[in-house]
Formats: C-alpha cells, sequence, structure tokens
C-alpha cells in the first residue's frame, strides 16, 4: 500500500512542505527505519530525535535545523488529527465560567 508522507524540512529562512512515499503492508503505519531510509534515498541524513513529535535532525549540522513529519496519507482517513478524540478530550477539559 502506498502512504504519502507529508513534512517540513525546517531552514533558517523558514519551513518548506514536501512529501514522500512509501509503500507499507496494508494498515501498516511506517516505522523510525522506514522514515530514516526514504529520507535518505531524497539526500537528508538524518536521525529520529524526538519520537512523540516525530522530530528528526541532520546527521550534519548545518544542512538544515530539523525535519517535522506533519501526516500521512494512506488513501483512506489521514492520520493527521483525530477529530473524534480532539472533541472527546476537548469535552472533559474543565471549560471556563461565561461572563466573568
Amino acid at each position: 500500500m502506498e502512504c504519502i508522507v507529508h513534512f517540513e524540512v525546517v531552514h533558517e529562512d523558514g519551513p518548506k512542505k514536501l512529501r514522500g512515499l512509501l509503500f507499507l503492508d496494508k494498515g501498516a503505519s511506517p516505522g523510525e527505519a522506514e522514515l530514516v531510509e526514504m529520507f535518505k534515498d531524497m539526500k537528508f541524513n538524518v536521525r529520529l530525535e524526538d519520537r512523540e513529535k516525530l522530530i528528526f535532525k541532520p546527521v550534519n549540522p548545518g544542512d538544515f535545523l530539523e525535519i517535522r513529519i506533519t501526516g500521512y496519507d494512506n488513501g483512506q482517513e489521514k492520520s493527521k488529527e483525530d477529530h473524534n478524540l480532539k472533541s472527546i478530550v476537548g469535552n472533559l477539559l474543565p471549560q471556563k465560567p461565561t461572563g466573568l
């Protein structure tokens, strides 16, 4: 299955949005090794810096500041944001009183 990886390459003068392509088993999500290899094929020599936020740093400092994964598109539902989860969490958070 094709998976389009949306990401930003952050330079000193600002971010540049790009996309990469991975071929994965159906229902699979890209892992660290697949992402690092995809970036290497695109001439970005990186290492994973922050696993939770999916931030990659260059192996050779100075090439660029960092790469941030912004989402995946596997042809089904986009995994960028889970609106249902966001709504549930929003309803559980305490609300500020109005009219004060």
